[in-house]
């Protein structure tokens, strides 16, 4: 792991606090782990619930969910320093340990989201078999396991399937994701993140950062395709993150009024910290910014009901504003967490360096990367946009 060393401090601080042991890059970790839950919620809202209108973006938040999935492990390993070690937490398991089960619950957790995958694109994957040849037939045949049947019946065992797969799928995802907050939250050495609130607001955030995503990416899909948005998937989506994104403002502002209300020792120094650099942060990046003004937009949009362009802007920048107000979240918990002190008697101020590992360009290439990997995705599976007739898709209307 790279040694990140803190250039200043205040206060009374052990000579080891100034060295950041968990960087940028941990912070990383848990937005994209709840992008996963998030992007599982969206998909089921369809899938699961069979609510029509949020259709045209269920496959989209299916594949963005393992596009996001697959670079965690990406993001931990570099954090390592020493990625190989990895494989002693998986051939020696400690089941007491939180940090060791992580691994297999991963595991078991991607292996449903393939299995997902795989029901939900078999039948469309057959029919651009049949219409393919050479290297591209082999490869749909490959990833099809060689089935090659698209009847009635087949359709209706692949519904069925899909149906029990959905239930593990979106208990896992969240589950996945509430581990993260029970690590932070059973750290008892630390004042900010010891709350019994912390699992809560990591799932519900977790929708916040899916809902906006989704929605972000089905707008510049749509622009990239020159196809319109369609009008009631966005308002629907719209709704569900104002909802999730108001019950997100009130749990993180209860949070922080119990830690003043409790008033244990150093509750001066925590005031002095959120009062002074992490106020910006903190209150206008992640509340102001990144909770209330989006708040308002997704509120408009409900009450007023804009079409067309209007509606499109008002939810970019909606979505847009969310995903920073879930990432800054993160960032304030694994970094603001560490900046202070032990002693509850002085606090760090760390920077986050542009370069290097653990540094901010790779925070970056992180989250590209598992778009990237979403859009190889969508290439392949080609979404279902234009074969919403074909397979699974149709799967209300099957026998």
């Amino acid at each position: 792991m790279e040694a990140v060393h803190v250039t200043s401090f205040v206060g009374y601080v052990y000579p080891n606090e100034t060295v950041i042991a968990w960087t940028i890059l941990i912070a990383v970790y848990p937005y994209l782990t709840g992008l996963v839950a998030g992007a599982s919620s969206v998909s089921v809202l369809y899938t699961g619930s069979g609510l029509k209108e949020f259709k045209p973006v269920s496959r989209l938040a299916l594949l963005a969910a393992l596009g996001f999935m697959l670079t965690v492990p990406i993001v931990l390993l570099s954090h390592l320093g020493h990625p190989e070690r990895a494989l002693g937490a998986m051939i020696t398991p400690n089941f007491t340990s939180a940090f060791s089960m992580f691994g297999y619950f991963a595991m078991l957790y991607t292996f449903i989201l393939f299995l997902e995958i795989w029901f939900e694109f078999r039948a469309y994957n057959v029919m651009q078999a049949r219409a393919s040849t050479g290297l591209k037939r082999l490869f749909y045949r490959t990833i099809t396991l060689f089935d090659d049947d698209t009847s009635a019946a087949s359709l209706a065992f692949d519904h069925r399937w899909l149906k029990r797969i959905v239930i593990f799928s979106i208990l896992g995802a969240h589950g996945l994701h509430g581990y993260v907050g029970f690590v932070f939250s059973s750290l008892k050495s630390r004042e900010w993140w010891s709350s019994e609130l912390t699992i809560v607001i990591f799932v519900i955030s977790a929708i916040v950062s899916g809902l906006a995503a989704v929605m972000l990416m089905y707008i510049v899909v749509s622009a990239y395709k020159k196809r319109p948005a369609d009008q009631a998937c966005l308002r629907g989506l719209a709704f569900y993150l104002m909802i999730f994104a108001i019950f997100t403002l009130f749990l993180e502002g209860v949070e922080f009024v119990s830690l003043l209300y409790k008033g244990k020792e150093g509750i001066e120094l925590i005031i002095e910290y959120v009062m002074g650099p992490m106020f910006f942060r903190f209150f206008v990046a992640q509340f102001l910014v990144g909770a209330v003004v989006p708040i308002m937009i997704l509120l408009g949009i409900w009450w007023y009901k804009p079409a067309g362009k209007k509606l499109i802007i008002a939810a970019a920048l909606a979505s847009t504003l969310s995903l920073m107000q879930v990432f800054m979240m993160r960032y304030n918990v694994v970094i603001g967490g560490q900046e202070i002190s032990k002693t509850m008697r002085g606090y760090l101020q760390y920077q986050v360096p542009l370069f290097g590992v653990e540094g901010a360009l790779a925070a970056v290439a992180a989250v590209i990367f598992a778009l990237g990997l979403t859009y190889i995705f969508v290439k392949i599976l080609s979404m279902g946009f234009e074969d919403e007739n074909i397979g699974v898709s149709a799967r209300h209307t099957t026998p």
